[in-house]
C-alpha cells in the first residue's frame, strides 16, 4: 500500500513549453507508447535521470603523475601508438 508521505501533487501546464506539457499532450504521448499517465512519468523521469544523473560510483578522481608514468611504463611498446592522460586531451603525454 502506497503512503499518502511516498505522493507528490503533479499539475500539468496550461501550455506546452521546455518546463512542462499540457495533459493533451501526455495523453498523446502515452497513447503512442502504449502506457498509462502515470507510468509515461515514470518513463520520462527514468529518461532524464539516465541522462543527469552519474551512473557509477565517483571515484577518488584524477590519478597522480607518478600512477601516470606507472601505467605508461606498463603498456606494450607499439610504433605509433600513443598514451593520453585524457580522452579529451590533444596533446601525448
Amino acid at each position: 500500500m502506497t503512503t499518502l508521505s511516498a505522493q507528490i501533487s503533479f499539475r500539468y501546464r496550461l501550455k506546452d513549453s521546455a518546463t512542462g506539457v499540457t495533459r493533451a499532450t501526455a495523453k498523446r504521448l502515452a497513447e503512442v507508447l502504449g502506457v498509462d499517465e502515470t507510468q509515461l512519468i515514470h518513463l520520462a523521469l527514468h529518461d532524464l535521470a539516465t541522462k543527469v544523473l552519474p551512473q557509477y560510483e565517483e571515484d577518488e578522481g584524477a590519478i597522480t603523475k607518478a600512477q601516470f608514468r606507472q601505467i605508461k611504463k606498463s603498456v606494450p611498446k607499439f610504433k605509433d601508438i600513443v598514451v593520453r592522460s585524457n580522452l579529451f586531451d590533444t596533446e601525448s603525454i
